[in-house]
């Protein structure tokens, strides 16, 4: 009798797909899924209206995470987080010119025999020049030199394969062409895929698509409560020192708005190009399909003309769904606080994976299999290290515990701050001397100082 002869990387894969299928039944997926992960740039949770393709068919068709923070609101650290699945203090990648020494889910995914690709923006110290190749564990690799001087919406230049190119066009439009193409070569690849979709839609400064300039000018945006505020009775010393708005920082912050917001129709355009192509392909039940923003943005709220750095909702709360309906029975909104860093466990136990135990994050399966989850963290980390933002100068850094509804913040060296969003939403009000505060206050506070316990301090930058 003849035996099959296995070489050692044989015999590895094969042990590999049989975890893989234990945790399919336990799961209940009959394959690993694919996996299209949408990340957008500076976008506000409040924008989310004006993608009504997105809405329609991700959000509105899977879960709608209504309470979803990034963990630091920063665009290099935020993407370490989404890919590392860890606080910004593990990771230590502080300033967006922190390069990211830790290992990603993407890594795992290509290990296990994922077919990854990469659309777009990856993080901001990566790639540096355009003589940086690809990151070894993509198979397909569109990335972007990040920065307005280089990731601009006309004309931009990309490394394609490790071939860097100049393109003509709209960047949005030819990073879908790329897309589809990634999408196009998965379908002859007997493993499932991994696309990273992530332009650089809505950054300032934002550059509508061909036709959209005339987009929402009949329109009066409305400014919120707290924009450019009189009143800072309660806020931190830093905050209470800036000056009120000028006339001209005030035109300048509704313009950028405008322009995000036209911006945002090209995105959601090409998203809905995507779906479609894997409808086509008849791969859409079988794809996970994420969509968040890595950090929102100010312009004009607590006095901040622009900028994403600090604890603040315009900040800090980030638009995230999930579309899989092999595990997403019916469309809902969850109300349980999410954060960025719970997206790299998400999608390797979905690809069957063990998320290993350096992870801060937790999976969000639990919550995308059945509803009324009860054994679920009360409280989210935030934290922040505001350095060399030059219309503030270097602020001090935070840390804060966020529920959903309240918000504790400690500035260093600064006055400490508790919000409650239910009542005031726009953080106008600081309770933190309110006693009918008292026992959420105390409660707070032991969760951060519990969770300063294991927080390593971070090198002087």
């Amino acid at each position: 009798m003849k035996f099959p002869f296995y070489t050692g990387r044989t015999i590895f894969l094969l042990a590999i797909m049989v975890v893989i299928s234990a945790c399919r039944r336990e799961l209940s997926i009959d394959a690993p899924p694919n996996i299209l992960l949408i990340v957008s740039d500076d976008q506000r949770y409040d924008s989310m209206p004006y993608m009504p393709r997105t809405m329609a068919r991700i959000f509105d068709e899977g879960i709608n995470f209504e309470h979803a923070y990034v963990t630091t609101s920063r665009c290099c650290p935020s993407r370490a987080s989404i890919l590392t699945g860890m606080y910004a203090h593990n990771h230590q990648v502080i300033l967006n010119s922190d390069p990211l020494n830790q290992s990603t889910f993407v890594e795992k995914l290509a290990e296990a025999g994922y077919f990854t690709g990469l659309v777009g923006k990856y993080l901001n110290s990566y790639p540096v020049t355009p003589a940086d190749p690809p990151r070894p564990e993509f198979d397909y690799w569109i990335g972007m030199i990040s920065g307005p001087n280089n990731a601009r919406y006309f004309d931009t230049e990309l490394n394609v394969n490790g071939i860097w190119q100049a393109h003509e066009g709209y960047q949005t439009f030819i990073l879908r062409d790329y897309a589809l193409e990634f999408l196009e070569q998965a379908a002859g690849q007997e493993a499932p895929f991994f696309l990273l979709f992530a332009p650089y839609a809505p950054h300032l400064p934002a550059i509508p698509a061909p036709g959209d300039e005339a987009l929402y000018t009949d329109e009066s945006l409305p400014l919120p409560p707290n924009f450019n505020p009189v009143d800072m009775n309660g806020k931190p010393a830093w905050l209470r020192a800036l000056p009120l708005l000028e006339p001209d920082q005030i035109e300048s912050t509704q313009r950028d708005r405008l322009h995000q917001l036209q911006t945002l129709n090209a995105f959601d355009a090409a998203i809905e190009d995507l779906l479609n192509k894997l409808e086509s392909q008849d791969e859409l039940e079988n794809t996970v399909v994420i969509y968040l923003s890595d950090n929102g943005l100010f312009l004009g709220e607590h006095r901040l003309p622009i900028g994403k750095i600090y604890v603040y909702e315009e900040s800090m709360h980030v638009p995230l769904a999930i579309r899989y309906p092999d595990l997403i029975k019916e469309p809902r909104t969850e109300t349980n606080i999410v954060g960025n860093i719970d997206l790299a466990p998400t999608i390797l136990e979905l690809a069957g994976l063990e998320p290993p135990e350096n992870m801060d994050g937790r999976s969000l399966v639990p919550l995308m299999r059945e509803r009324n989850v009860t054994e679920w963290r009360e409280a989210l980390l935030l934290e922040g290290w505001p350095i060399n933002v030059a219309y503030v100068g270097n602020s001090p850094p935070f840390q804060a515990m966020h529920t959903g509804r309240y918000v504790y913040v400690e500035t260093e060296g600064d006055l400490p701050e508790l919000y409650d969003l239910e009542s005031d939403p726009f953080q106008l009000t600081n309770e933190i001397s309110n006693p009918a505060y008292g026992d959420i206050l105390a409660t707070l506070q032991q969760a951060l100082a519990a969770e300063r316990e294991s927080i390593l301090p971070i090198p002087p930058r």
